[in-house]
């Protein structure tokens, strides 16, 4: 399997990470607001410091970009990159409804090659490379493949727990003809849910994500033959400069249930 060593380093700092998360999630944390008024915990800037330390002397010619860490345009010019978001679903997690992710993506010249999701609280870990497929990791050792559902319609959609827009809601209201259903699901869970195959689709309007929210998801969707695109059509990039989702993305099941 090609990237094999970088998977399994991504998984191992996915549990890593999972671990000290749990600690902190089952404890008094506090939280504090960052410049861009997102919130952070202790748990977001302890699992970032450890996967960066993990990841880094196993790949030292890879760079990092991650949510808790200063941006290094260095970056920019490095083949590999990886893309980390140590707590995706801060809200989640401060709620405590148990539905936030550890994401890990790593990147090659913009494009995603390998990514991991981990959910702490449910101890599920999926993961995808590039033209390898994408599965589900028991504890066990043993894996499931991924796979979308091939419904074109009475789709469920699924919206965010907590960054829903009117916008979102408008998105589903105009196509109520393809929508029958809609579930709240936070973090990434709404990407996993769709690669497989509970539900088919997920409109995230306007500016609000950034690479590390999406990066995983992504080639995970993707390599379980669901659609990852922004609402020009288009797949998405990785390692920009602009690290900003501007414009919000789709997630879909197939392609004839495209609606942009």
């Amino acid at each position: 399997m090609k990237y094999k060593k970088e998977l399994n380093a991504a998984i191992e700092a996915g549990k890593i990470a999972r671990d000290i998360v749990l600690k902190i999630y089952e404890s008094d944390f506090d939280v504090e607001i960052k410049d861009d008024n997102s919130p952070v915990t202790l748990a977001d800037k302890m699992a970032d410091k450890a996967m960066r330390e993990y990841l880094g002397p196993l790949f030292p010619d890879y760079a990092f970009l991650t949510e808790e860490s200063d941006d290094d345009l260095s970056r920019l010019t490095t083949d590999y990159v990886w893309i980390i978001d140590p707590v995706d679903g801060t809200k989640d997690f401060i709620h405590r409804d148990g539905e936030f992710t550890v994401c890990i993506a790593l990147t090659y010249k913009g494009e995603v090659v390998v990514g991991v999701i981990v959910v702490p609280v449910l101890n599920e870990i999926y993961y995808a490379t590039k033209g390898g497929g994408a599965y589900e990791l028991f504890a066990d050792g043993s894996t499931k493949k991924l796979s979308v559902n091939d419904k074109t319609s009475n789709l469920t959609a699924t919206r965010s727990r907590h960054h829903f827009k009117p916008a979102d809601n408008e998105y589903i209201e105009k196509h109520k003809d393809l929508i029958s259903n809609v579930i709240t699901y936070g973090s990434t869970l709404k990407a996993i849910k769709i690669a497989k195959g509970e539900i088919e689709l997920f409109y995230r309007s306007g500016p609000g994500t950034k690479e590390w929210d999406i990066a995983a998801a992504d080639i995970i969707v993707t390599e379980a033959g669901g659609i990852f695109i922004g609402p020009d059509g288009k797949k998405f990039t990785y390692n920009k400069a602009d690290i900003h989702n501007r414009n919000g993305y789709l997630i879909v099941n197939r392609k004839e249930n495209i609606r942009l």
